[in-house]
């Protein structure tokens, strides 16, 4: 890890450093900064963890923190590259070489705060509950544990939605139900795609029809999408799952087939996120638009597809020599402008509420699918052992169970792995 730093630190890192003068009292502006007079006379060191395409943008407004809070004597502030995907294994792996402050995906925050590595934010709480949407949004919780907030909320995009080429989708109508979706595909012989082996996908099914999920403690998972009770079973969504599989309308694919069949014009609509936004709308053009997930059918009814709702975050490390300055700097990357430049120079959803409503996020169609899709998600909080089983239960689903293993056996196998004690 601390070989990793340094190589990032010599390749990647900008040191910014400023002086000036300031003419109210040293009492004052130590309020104001957050910061010790030790600090305030020799300066204020900081390094920030941020992804591989905000290297440029962060630097920007870091420039524009330190000409803002010039009260310090001489900030020295590092930027390194640390992607959002890897953070929480790399701050746990040595958190005393960590960056002082770190954005990550919310799905991280149990384990770092379980280690011990992200300190209770303190600067501007209940003004950060509200800006995001009160105490009980999404992105607040995502960020909080017993009421406390221990990461500054940054972004709300990272879901996933319905992108559909309008050409051949021409009304609200059309995208409203998959039955119709795949009706259409099969009619002009192409694909609506869906990553189904994947229990970040395969999900949608399962908790729209009311089936749980979830993480305890200790780690584990409690599950029952092997009920037999209930308004929707375990083998009617698994039955729905085999039936939307095998229509020659569908196709299962990864991210990268996924974009191959969008730009050679084989797939017409496909579940994805905003990552894969831009590429989509180049392909499509005037066409390109996108909405919430449709429903399904299942047991003979309609059921909306539920989604995980994201959210990135930036944390202040535990473990910070200046956890006062980091949390400073924390809460000015994740301020309103800033959020709006997110979005303006990389297409990022905001989680500040009043960012997310203005016009020129709403017109953005998958900012707007997004919200649409937010009222029927859920956030990431399942432990490790779901993944796989997940995983298999979805592949064995998307051959068409080959084996013609029985529904309930099938699922029953699933939920033992999902459910099964951590090592």
């Amino acid at each position: 890890m601390k070989k990793k730093l340094l190589a990032l630190t010599m390749a990647g890192t900008i040191a910014l450093t400023c002086f000036s003068g300031c003419g109210s009292s040293k009492e004052e502006d130590v309020q104001k900064s957050g910061v010790s007079k030790e600090d305030e006379e020799e300066g204020v060191a900081l390094t920030v963890w941020g992804a591989e395409d905000d290297q440029v943008m962060l630097g920007e407004m870091i420039e524009s923190f330190q000409k803002e809070y010039t009260e310090v004597a001489g900030w020295n502030i590092k930027l390194s590259m640390e992607s959002e995907k890897d953070a929480k294994d790399d701050v746990l792996n040595d958190p005393e070489m960590a960056g002082d402050l770190f954005a990550f995906a919310d799905d991280q925050f149990d384990d770092l705060l379980e280690g011990n590595t992200l300190h209770e934010i303190t600067l501007d709480v209940d003004q950060v509950i509200e800006e995001n949407g009160g105490e009980e949004s999404a992105a607040v919780n995502a960020a909080s544990r017993d009421g406390r907030l221990y990461a500054y909320p940054m972004t709300a995009d990272n879901g996933y939605f319905m992108f559909y080429n309008n050409k051949y989708f021409k009304s609200e109508e059309d995208v409203a139900t998959l039955d119709t979706m795949l009706k259409i595909a099969e009619a002009k012989k192409k694909k609506v795609s869906m990553t189904v082996d994947d229990g970040y996908y395969i999900l949608s099914f399962f908790a729209g029809a009311g089936l749980e999920l979830s993480k305890v403690e200790d780690g584990t998972n409690i599950c029952n999408w092997n009920a037999t009770d209930g308004e929707y079973k375990g083998t009617d969504v698994a039955q729905a799952i085999l039936d939307i599989t095998g229509s020659e309308g569908f196709k299962n694919v990864q991210d990268v087939e996924f974009l191959k069949g969008v730009k050679d014009g084989s797939i017409i609509a496909g579940v994805s996120g905003t990552w894969n936004a831009a590429e989509v709308e180049k392909a499509w053009g005037d066409n390109y638009a996108a909405t919430k997930l449709p429903t399904y059918t299942c047991a003979g009814e309609q059921v909306q597809m539920a989604s995980y709702a994201g959210y990135k975050l930036i944390g202040v490390n535990a473990y910070s020599k200046n956890v006062e300055a980091a949390m400073k700097l924390a809460r000015y990357l994740t301020n309103y402008d800033n959020q709006v430049k997110r979005f303006k120079v990389r297409g990022l959803g905001p989680s500040n509420v009043m960012a997310a409503d203005s016009e020129e996020v709403k017109e953005n169609p998958a900012i707007a699918a997004l919200a649409l899709q937010s009222r029927f998600a859920t956030l990431q909080r399942v432990g490790d052992n779901f993944w796989d089983p997940a995983k298999t239960l979805g592949a064995i689903l998307v051959e068409g169970n080959s084996g013609k293993i029985k529904l309930q056996e099938l699922l029953d196998t699933a939920v033992e792995g999902i459910t099964a004690p951590v090592d």
